[in-house]
């Protein structure tokens, strides 16, 4: 199981660095990284140590390279910390900015793959974590089933 999490996830990232150069705008920054937010609360809460390890996460993958560190790093501390503050509303703010990439599809997949990558990075994809990536592949309109969930 773990090598077939571990294959898919290369293949993905492949995918994404290509995508990503195309997709260099602030809509799917902001979406990516609301998507790594939630990965990182997919239990419920948020602690630093998550926040810490999301950030290194974020900033040492490959295809999100093409964006500047600092300013990804941003935008995930921005959304960690509204889900740290109240998980409900910190959710409804970033479920609705990931919702903005509906009109652009493969933008939209795109962050759902790094929902994945990122949900897998540990070399485990857990039940909360697969839920968030449902539910956000809910928000976008894209079958779940078209990612294995």
């Amino acid at each position: 199981m773990w090598n077939q999490l571990r294959n898919r996830a290369v293949d993905m990232t492949a995918q994404l660095k290509t995508k990503t150069g195309q997709f260099k705008n602030k809509e799917f920054a902001n979406g990516a990284m609301a998507m790594c937010a939630l990965i990182a609360a997919a239990d419920g809460s948020i602690d630093n140590a998550e926040r810490a390890t999301m950030s290194g996460l974020i900033t040492s993958n490959e295809a999100l390279k093409v964006f500047p560190a600092a300013e990804l790093t941003q935008k995930f501390d921005f959304y960690a910390s509204k889900l740290q503050s109240n998980f409900q509303f910190g959710k409804l703010e970033a479920t609705q900015t990931i919702a903005k990439l509906k009109s652009k599809p493969d933008q939209a997949r795109a962050v759902i793959q790094i929902g994945i990558i990122i949900g897998g990075a540990d070399g485990f994809f857990d039940d909360h974590e697969k839920a968030a990536v449902r539910e956000a592949c809910h928000t976008l309109g894209i079958p779940p089933q078209e990612f294995d969930l």
